[in-house]
């Protein structure tokens, strides 16, 4: 009983710090029948008896047609727990995947995609909430890697994400867990591991990643558990980015909220509507005072919501050339990009350059599409 319990506190853990799960949720588990979903399925199903929280699972797994794919040992593992697996048809998925293969490895990125729609079909034909994945702290530090080598970003997995457009918020409740917890758990519980299936499974990027961390950790024995504390280290978290200044003239500046005391001085100023989590924002800063800020979410892959703008009543001009650097500024990311503009201030809307337009089945809104 040592790994369960020490992959139970985990998750406890995680959902304490992130507010993952709560009474009534319906959540889908992607199941791929790897150990660490089916760890995530039996903690799942523990922690809904003590945590106080009652909550409905639905285990999904994807046939992604591949060879030697066979769910029934993992069928009769969920039906041992109280389960119905829900296996879900996606056989064409793997006959796409062969025709945008290169020297006979199928591409990851357009898997991923496909997968993440068909859970998220899956999720709404269920009436679900939330969809929860099996990612782990390793998985966390690899995704660290991974951005850093191929994307130039300091980006990993987010505990919790809510899909705007979807309606569907993505929770990863093992993410407290090391990658040996769950391999403990799996002898310990005797779990029904699917042998690998994918082609790719040992030649990604993810496996390099895995094997370079690896190596590091051999050399280094404090390394593993340290940059996993790292991860969760936000008080002494110090790069250069987080204290880049966009000028938008000389004494007009926005930033990224990325550091508690932005938010702070904008929080402490008086009539401003409060800031919405889980969003990208712009602190707007006039002669390095906090006066405003604009926040947006993404609701397409062009296409991105002005979910919040405030600013001080005195500040309308300044605010709008800051808004529109803002604007500019993401446009030059995603070519090109549509903003929508959802909020009551009609004149801001019009003075930036937006349009009012209808969309079938949206009402009337308000549009502006950049090209960066």
């Amino acid at each position: 009983m040592k790994y369960i319990r020490r992959v139970l506190a985990c998750l406890r853990k995680a959902d304490e710090a992130y507010d993952l799960i709560e009474k009534g949720d319906r959540v889908v588990l992607g199941i791929s029948g790897g150990k660490d979903s089916l760890c995530l399925l039996k903690a799942m199903s523990i922690y809904g008896l003590f945590s106080g929280k009652r909550f409905t699972l639905y285990p999904v797994c994807l046939d992604l047609g591949f060879p030697g794919f066979d769910a029934q040992s993992i069928s009769d593992y969920c039906a041992s727990l109280g389960l119905k697996l829900i296996v879900k048809d996606c056989h064409d998925v793997y006959e796409i995947l062969k025709l945008h293969a290169k020297k006979g490895r199928l591409p990851c990125s357009i898997c991923s995609r496909v997968k993440k729609a068909a859970i998220n079909e899956a999720a709404h034909e269920l009436k679900a909430n939330k969809v929860a994945f099996a990612h782990h702290k390793d998985d966390c530090l690899e995704t660290l890697l991974m951005n850093a080598i191929h994307g130039g970003r300091i980006a990993s997995f987010e505990p919790k994400m809510h899909l705007e457009r979807a309606n569907i918020t993505f929770i990863r409740p093992l993410l407290e867990c090391f990658e040996s917890d769950l391999s403990g758990m799996v002898k310990e519980e005797g779990l029904p591991v699917m042998g690998k299936i994918c082609p790719n499974d040992g030649e990604t990027e993810r496996q390099f990643a895995k094997e370079t961390l690896a190596e590091l950790y051999s050399l280094r024995e404090e390394a593993h558990f340290n940059l996993g504390a790292a991860l969760d280290n936000d008080e002494a978290l110090n790069i250069p980015a987080l204290h880049k200044e966009h000028y938008v003239d000389k004494k007009l500046t926005i930033r990224p909220l990325l550091t508690p005391e932005l938010a702070i001085q904008y929080a402490n100023l008086k009539g401003l509507k409060p800031l919405q989590p889980n969003r990208l924002t712009y602190v707007f800063l006039d002669k390095k005072k906090v006066f405003g800020a604009v926040q947006f979410c993404a609701t397409g892959r062009l296409e991105m919501t002005v979910s919040l703008l405030s600013y001080k009543k005195n500040k309308e001009n300044e605010a709008l050339e800051c808004f529109l650097f803002a604007l500019h500024r993401e446009a030059k990311k995603k070519n090109p990009l549509t903003f929508v503009y959802p909020l009551a201030n009609k004149k801001t809307a019009r003075l930036a350059g937006f349009s009012e337009k209808t969309k079938l089945g949206k009402g009337r809104r308000f549009e502006l599409t950049l090209i960066g």
